[in-house]
């Protein structure tokens, strides 16, 4: 029930709340302003009253009881030491004006007045009873004033602090329409930013860099969906083609050799696919469940491997391997450092460096090679999904173009990114730095 009766919108919550807020501080301030109000009629009604009765008791020495009789439009009487009534003003006919030590209030015809009272040298006592009627009367016009007051402003806050929200939150609502009639056909779309440079114009700027970077990101998915495309045709088409000669013409190819194709391109294809879901993976964030992971020895795995099995012809040095331990993912470092290899080894002619070392409170695992290096216009692009420099050499080499996408993306998961410069050897020499483990 109570949230039915809350307030959906933003301008309504803070016309509400600003309300509320002032009707408490008008409230308090009313209440303060009318207590004080009331104490100081009440002191002057005190002050007035304790002159009036001073000079009338004054006039009582003077001209005995008549001061008191001659009275008509004062309550006022003359009481003696026992207490009995020796003169009464025409006001008190019918009434009793008692005596007390303090100023006191009673009702006199209906009408409120304060009682004091003055005693005379001979023990006699002069009673007075001032009219609080103007007193109430002007306490009651302030109130009433207050009472028509509060309303009308609240009425006016509310009214000012509605347009006012209404004003500041105009540019969310276009901004809102815009943003709602953007969809993933219209991601180059952008909303317009107010030139106020206050948080709405902040909010708006926000807005344009986040579908900027969706624009970005959806246009690299359709790049990478058609650059997969692309690289699953090949394959795909060698197997089919294979597969139709042997069906048409049997005698042309031999079960061995179909098999050959068979596997050859399957295993691309399986290559093509598994990068593709690890970049995937990559893009959805970095991994959990790091570990201590030794470079050293990820990177020592692959100097042995190189030499029993990729690059027999070529020489592997290892020597510039050191001690070297981050925190990480062992099977995907394992995956980056492999990838490093399997491109040196592609593109070297005779010699591949690997190395590892503590540099400025970095791991960094560096791949040279003697080949032909990379251009440094190139070297950003060789980064890119499926790109690569000698599209011809690469296919026969069996590369898919993923290799160093996947190096970037893991390195940039655990926190590292990794470099190409022109390597000692005459080729290429890539570098990846990562934070070390403590």
């Amino acid at each position: 029930m109570a949230d039915r009766l809350r307030p959906r919108s933003l301008r309504a919550r803070v016309t509400l709340g600003a309300v509320v807020i002032v009707a408490l501080a008008l409230g308090a301030g009313a209440y303060a302003f009318s207590a004080a109000l009331s104490h100081s009629l009440r002191a002057d009604a005190e002050n007035a009253a304790e002159l009036r009765v001073e000079a009338l008791a004054a006039e009582v020495e003077t001209d005995g009881v008549d001061a008191i009789t001659r009275l008509d439009d004062e309550a006022a009487v003359l009481v003696a030491r026992d207490g009995s009534v020796l003169a009464r003003s025409e006001e008190v006919e019918g009434a009793t004006l008692p005596v007390r030590d303090e100023p006191f209030e009673m009702t006199i015809d209906d009408e409120p007045a304060l009682v004091v009272s003055e005693d005379l040298e001979d023990g006699r006592i002069v009673v007075l009873a001032h009219s609080l009627e103007v007193d109430d009367q002007v306490g009651g016009t302030v109130r009433r004033l207050l009472l028509l007051a509060i309303p009308a402003l609240l009425a006016l806050v509310a009214a000012t602090v509605w347009f006012v929200v209404g004003r500041a939150l105009a540019p969310v609502s276009r901004i809102r329409q815009e943003v709602d009639q953007i969809g993933a056909d219209r991601l180059d779309s952008r909303v317009v930013e107010p030139d106020s440079g206050d948080e709405i114009a902040r909010l708006a700027s926000t807005m344009n860099r986040m579908l900027a970077r969706l624009d970005e990101s959806q246009q690299a998915q359709r790049r990478f969906v058609s650059d997969a495309s692309h690289e699953l045709r090949s394959p795909l088409a060698t197997l089919r083609q294979h597969a139709e000669l042997a069906h048409a013409h049997p005698a042309m190819t031999s079960t061995s050799e179909l098999a050959d194709v068979v596997l050859g391109e399957g295993a691309r294809l399986q290559s093509i696919v598994e990068s593709m879901l690890l970049l995937a993976k990559l893009d959805e964030g970095a991994p959990d469940g790091f570990t201590q992971v030794d470079l050293d020895d990820l990177v020592l795995a692959e100097v042995t491997r190189l030499r029993s099995t990729v690059a027999r012809d070529k020489t592997v040095d290892g020597s510039a391997i050191g001690a070297a331990r981050v925190s990480g993912d062992a099977r995907l470092l394992g995956q980056l450092v492999r990838n490093l290899a399997d491109n040196a080894a592609r593109h070297a002619s005779s010699r591949i460096e690997l190395g590892v070392a503590e540099v400025n409170g970095n791991a960094v695992v560096s791949v040279d090679d003697d080949g032909a290096g990379i251009p440094e216009a190139e070297r950003e692009r060789v980064f890119k999904r499926f790109v690569r420099l000698d599209e011809a050499r690469a296919r026969e080499a069996g590369g898919s173009g993923l290799g160093l996408a996947i190096v970037r993306a893991i390195a940039r998961a655990h926190g590292g990114d990794v470099t190409i410069e022109t390597s000692s050897l005459g080729g290429a020499r890539v570098t990846v730095a990562f934070p070390t483990s403590s």
